[in-house]
């Protein structure tokens, strides 16, 4: 197995009850629900579906997540799992570091726009750090390590610039790619606006939900 095969994703999914609140002026509690499952359907078939990733872990103690991620032949970590997503994503990266794992590849389970090929993008752009920002450029919307533990991690809305210097800090020049698809979370009501406008001709599941509801 070579070191880019050995590079497994970790997506945290927080239960999909309460999930998305700062969508709450746009859409309803059951709306929300339905929103965050459909779009970490896709994106953990988009990374089942990259041949170039060594495996797939999902952080969480949802059970409707955890058949989703069986269905897929991820693997389910619950450590972490409701420790906040930079917690999640550490429980998820030092039991890879543990393994010996080569690198380890985070993501949101919000960018449902992402396909496997831009997940293999990411795989091919592979460096000690590398980093794939929000369409702001405020958020980390991929992170790359080779090996896991390489950078010290914090996300939150304005991770990026922080991620980078952090990479500076453990003296490595980070790796900035951009997707488009990876760049499109959704977060705040202007998100849903900004997403349908890059869909429209794509016909994703997402797209088809919000339409439905009248956006």
């Amino acid at each position: 197995m070579t070191a880019r095969t050995d590079i497994w994703a970790v997506v945290p999914v927080k239960e999909f009850t309460g999930a998305k609140d700062r969508l709450a002026g746009a859409l309803t509690p059951a709306q929300r629900q339905e929103l965050a499952r459909t779009m970490v359907t896709a994106v953990l078939t988009a990374l089942a579906g990259a041949p170039a990733l060594g495996g797939l872990a999902v952080v969480t103690v949802d059970p409707e997540a955890t058949e989703l991620a069986r269905r897929l032949g991820a693997r389910i970590i619950t450590d972490g799992a409701r420790d906040g997503h930079t917690g999640a994503v550490e429980a998820g990266r030092k039991l890879l570091a543990a393994e010996g794992r080569a690198g380890f590849l985070t993501m949101p389970g919000d960018i449902t726009l992402v396909t496997s090929d831009e997940v293999s993008a990411v795989l091919a752009a592979a460096c000690p750090f590398t980093i794939v920002p929000a369409h702001d450029r405020l958020g980390s919307n991929a992170v790359l390590c080779m090996p896991p533990l390489s950078v010290k991690l914090r996300f939150g809305e304005d991770s990026f610039y922080p991620h980078l210097a952090a990479a500076r800090d453990a003296g490595l020049e980070p790796r900035v790619v951009e997707l488009p698809g990876i760049g499109m979370d959704i977060d705040h009501p202007a998100d849903l606006v900004r997403f349908l406008g890059m869909a429209q001709s794509i016909g994703t599941p997402t797209e088809k939900l919000l339409r439905a509801w009248g956006w």
